[in-house]
């Protein structure tokens, strides 16, 4: 119950009331939102919820790797509706063990080696906390000036860790920069809109009597068959005829099968207009080659874009930066610190070298989102640099992650997974039931089972029955294989040579089976 004197509550009420004596105090009652948490439970809470967490990753080993349960498992286990009252913090946690954690796939086990890692680190997790309590929704500078400038920075720092060209940097001057995207499928995306936008409007101005739609159904994009399914996806959604170019024996993309693509497309009145080249694809890790691609997208006058999702990372090693060679070429280049770079997820870093060929694409400027700062040419709106409105402050975990690790201490945690793939790669070698499928260059392990698909298919089925580590396959031709991708944090060799022993282990009573 709250008490408000009357003069007070006639101007709340604008005059829709009889005004009462002057002497007069109205009791006014409203209904009040129930309080579940305030600041003095929150701390207390957020320290036991800090403990669970660190007991969780500190005993994440322990934990099965991959659930065992079946799928619709966990509808039977929680109520048809929400609760009309509050429940206690402390059912609630009790259900995450007892509902939750029996069906998480743990991707930061010592023991998980499927697909490729998701990063994870302390400082990560605590700059995603100071997220949420600011909670801005950074669209424009505006909206929250540090949001969009430290993204800025932090683009511009990780670029320079890459040693990226100066021209994808947004310096003080630049015409280039970068932008923090949700996932490498958005940035694709993203990057084959605006080339669609770029070769339409060029195209029209030379011929105005040319219309859109004229224009669309010509658009040709290319990629090499080993692509990631989300290049297809891209094509798809912007509704552009994509084909794949065939790869060569070490699976990358090579000039003389885009170049022949090119001008048989371009004999048959199609219009390429965009390529899209790998760098550690997802299947191999292969690395198309950037040096011959490259002089070609600029003679044909194609925008270039480089998915370098899981790879990229490996970039900020000297000894590896060869591998960005050919980067200049590019119109766009993208990479996932969410899988690699000790960044939790979402954190996907895309450059462009000229900011206008995003914004010109994406740009709408309702009032009631203009500023006054908007046209000053000192700093961007990253809304118009993606497909979403709203984003959330993502640079601060790039930018605990840096300060909190240094450049050193990220190379040398890359270096660590590159090595412990290497030490995998040497087991495998060493036991003549199995072959190594393509070059490991960073930490991805390709292997199979001598023989027919079927051996390795049920040593698969076997390994994963078994639930005490986790892989997924590929195809590298007519030839199904696995794949021992390096992904915890917290791997070490010894957890690489049980999982090792446990494989062979595996093969062995598959191989006798099989002779019974």
């Amino acid at each position: 119950m709250i008490i408000i004197p009357t003069r007070l509550l006639c101007r709340l009420t604008r005059g829709h009331m009889q005004r009462a004596p002057h002497s007069a105090w109205n009791i006014f009652h409203l209904q009040q939102s129930p309080v579940t948490m305030d600041a003095s439970e929150f701390r207390r809470r957020g320290k036991e919820m800090v403990d669970y967490v660190a007991d969780y990753m500190e005993g994440i080993e322990g934990r099965q790797v991959y659930p065992d349960v079946e799928p619709g498992y966990l509808r039977p286990l929680i109520p048809t509706t929400a609760p009309q009252e509050p429940d206690t913090f402390e059912d609630i946690i009790n259900d995450v063990e007892k509902i939750i954690m029996p069906g998480v796939t743990h991707w930061h086990s010592p023991y998980f080696f499927a697909y490729f890692p998701t990063a994870s680190s302390y400082p990560s997790m605590l700059a995603d906390m100071l997220c949420g309590a600011i909670g801005c929704i950074g669209f424009s500078w505006a909206a929250s000036p540090a949001c969009t400038e430290l993204e800025t920075v932090m683009m511009d720092w990780l670029g320079k860790m890459l040693q990226l060209p100066e021209a994808f940097l947004a310096g003080n001057a630049g015409e280039g920069g970068g932008v923090i995207q949700g996932s490498a499928s958005e940035a694709t995306l993203v990057a084959l809109l605006a080339a669609r936008t770029k070769v339409t409007r060029r195209l029209q101005a030379a011929s105005p009597g040319l219309t859109q739609a004229a224009i669309m159904e010509k658009l040709v994009a290319y990629s090499s068959d080993q692509a990631h399914s989300s290049v297809e996806r891209a094509g798809l959604i912007g509704g552009v005829k994509l084909k794949a170019i065939p790869s060569d024996g070490k699976f990358a993309m090579r000039a003389s099968a885009l170049q022949e693509a090119l001008e048989r497309d371009k004999a048959a009145g199609l219009i390429p207009f965009f390529v899209v080249a790998t760098l550690g694809t997802t299947s191999c890790c292969s690395f198309d080659n950037l040096l011959e691609v490259g002089p070609i997208c600029i003679k044909e006058d194609v925008w270039l874009h480089i998915d370098a999702a899981y790879a990229g990372s490996a970039f900020i090693c000297p000894e590896f930066r060869p591998l960005l060679n050919g980067v200049e070429f590019a119109d766009s280049f993208n990479f996932n610190p969410h899988k690699w770079l000790l960044v939790n997820f979402d954190c996907s870093a895309m450059w462009v070298k000229k900011r206008t060929d995003l914004t010109g694409a994406f740009k709408l400027d309702p009032v009631y989102l203009k500023h006054s700062h908007q046209d000053s040419g000192l700093i961007t709106d990253y809304r118009h640099w993606q497909l979403p409105l709203g984003r959330r402050f993502r640079s601060l975990k790039m930018w605990f992650v840096f300060r909190m690790y240094g450049i050193k201490g990220l190379q040398a945690y890359i270096r660590k997974h590159v090595q412990l793939s290497h030490e995998f790669e040497s087991l495998v070698q060493q036991d003549p039931r199995f072959e190594i499928c393509a070059e490991v260059t960073l930490g991805l392990v390709c292997f199979r089972l001598k023989g027919s698909n079927k051996l390795t298919k049920a040593l698969l089925e076997r390994i994963n029955n078994a639930k005490k580590i986790h892989l997924v396959p590929c195809h590298l031709r007519d030839k199904f294989v696995l794949r021992f991708a390096i992904c915890s944090r917290t791997v070490e060799s010894a957890h690489v040579q049980l999982a090792w022993e446990h494989i062979r282990g595996l093969a062995t009573e598959l191989l006798k089976a099989e002779k019974e």
